[in-house]
């Protein structure tokens, strides 16, 4: 990104005096950036960690939805422990469980603390191979931690599982664990979670709700855990998320792990919504100046952050645009980067969708890609367990015919009016030679071999 000139550091002409020139000194912010030190990469840990999973729940004052909450995670928890973080309580939290529950750990803070901090805190008790940070506004359906569990066993290299998230009969649903970063107007918050289509399962995500999702716990700790800087809450677990796909470590949303999700039980009790509002908005300008590692993304992802801030022109968004220039100078350590950030935000934009078919048999692995979807009809031969990579015109359940010949479809929606393969495109195809490991690529209607690294 260049020095903003006068057509680029314009601010729309809603903005008024003062707004413009937090916007424009934003802008400046963005372009000075200063050039950070990389964080300090640590291994993933190879010491010995008991099998199970780690359920860790920051809970402040929270004693009745814990009540709601925990028989239901007792009875899912096959193998594991439980931690909970009594985050500054004063309802009686720590002596209840200690009486009701005495199994589970109890982990004491007087302050409150961060969200970040509070899972930290939990985190750093965990003694199992898999972690769960689990909100106590979270009700778990049957089933929960098996389906979360085998995502790890299906997903190589995979660093977190993430539930599909329902809201109570009547709640408007403002989570589905399908989270994307895509606008589909300039006003938009710049991620979201779009609706899961029926039978899609694994599908490449940004990141993980940190409220009901599980973690690989030595790449967890390899992340240095939540980033502490955003307080008290919102945007560390999409940090998070993004600072592990830039390692390699992929989130995929699991349609069969369930929660009912109380939105904002606890928070609410604490701040306003435009307090909330305006954490939100702050954060997420901090994760781009913290956890973005590309000068060049950094600086699109940036002007879109402050133009849609100045067009909202909203109380938190005015706050958001007053600390912009500060977060930007301010930044941090910048993050360890093994892949590509294009490619990383072009795989979980919303345009790809990932559907299981039959059960795979053990047979060789083939890939076949189209460029639509009707190309596909033709049978595959026998003898080989075979995936699609196709590109359709609009994300829809793929026909059942089709998805009982492949072990696996994807589908990258092409954009409109374009003829060329999308970059999701060509990050989908790669995403299906980490997984699979086929032995051959085929090109459309299977008339020629491709290298599988294309």
């Amino acid at each position: 990104m260049g020095m903003p000139d006068a057509r680029r550091a314009a601010a729309p002409p809603s903005a008024d005096l003062t707004m413009y020139l937090h916007y424009a000194a934003a802008r400046l912010a963005g372009w000075l950036r200063p050039a950070r030190p990389k964080r300090v990469a640590s291994p993933a840990e190879t010491k010995p960690a008991e099998p199970g999973i780690s359920v860790v729940i920051p809970s402040r004052n929270g004693r009745g939805l814990l009540e709601a909450q925990l028989p239901g995670i007792v009875r899912d928890l096959a193998v594991g422990e439980i931690i909970v973080v009594d985050n500054g309580s004063e309802d009686g939290t720590a002596d209840w469980l200690a009486a009701r529950w005495p199994a589970i750990a109890v982990e004491i803070s007087a302050q409150p603390l961060s969200f970040a901090r509070a899972v930290n805190r939990g985190i750093a008790r965990a003694r199992c191979s898999l972690v769960c940070l689990l909100n106590n506004d979270m009700l778990l359906e049957p089933g929960f931690f098996r389906a979360l569990t085998e995502a790890f066993e299906k997903v190589p290299d995979l660093f977190c599982a993430t539930a599909q998230i329902r809201f109570p009969a009547g709640a408007r649903r403002e989570e589905t664990g399908k989270a994307v970063m895509a606008q589909t107007r300039a006003t938009d918050f710049p991620v979201r979670c779009d609706e899961p289509l029926p039978g899609e399962d694994l599908t490449f995500v940004l990141y993980g709700s940190g409220g009901c999702s599980v973690y690989d716990a030595a790449k967890l700790r390899a992340l240095g855990g939540a980033d502490e800087s955003y307080q008290p809450a919102y945007v560390e677990d999409l940090d998070l998320g993004y600072r592990a796909w830039l390692r390699g470590w992929p989130t995929v949303y699991v349609a069969g792990a369930l929660v009912e999700h109380r939105h904002r039980a606890t928070t609410s009790r604490y701040y306003t919504d435009q307090e909330l509002d305006t954490i939100l908005e702050v954060n997420y300008l901090k994760f781009l100046a913290r956890a973005v590692s590309s000068r060049k993304v950094f600086g699109r992802l940036w002007a879109r952050a402050l133009r849609r801030l100045t067009v909202l022109g909203t109380p938190s968004a005015r706050a958001a645009l007053r600390a912009a220039a500060r977060i930007a100078i301010s930044g941090g350590p910048a993050a360890t980067t093994d892949e590509s950030e294009e490619m990383v935000l072009a795989l979980t934009d919303g345009s790809v969708a990932c559907f299981p078919g039959v059960q795979p048999t053990g047979m060789p692995r083939r890939v076949v890609f189209c460029e639509s979807l009707e190309e596909a009809f033709r049978e595959p031969a026998a003898g080989c367990d075979w995936i699609l990579v196709a590109m359709v015109d609009r994300l829809a359940t793929p026909p059942a015919n089709l998805l009982a010949q492949y072990i696996e479809i994807t589908l990258v929606r092409r954009p409109p009016g374009s003829t060329a393969a999308p970059l999701a495109f060509h990050a989908a195809l790669g995403q299906v030679h980490r997984k699979w490991r086929p032995a051959i690529f085929y090109n459309e209607l299977f008339q020629s071999e491709t290298n599988p690294r294309t």
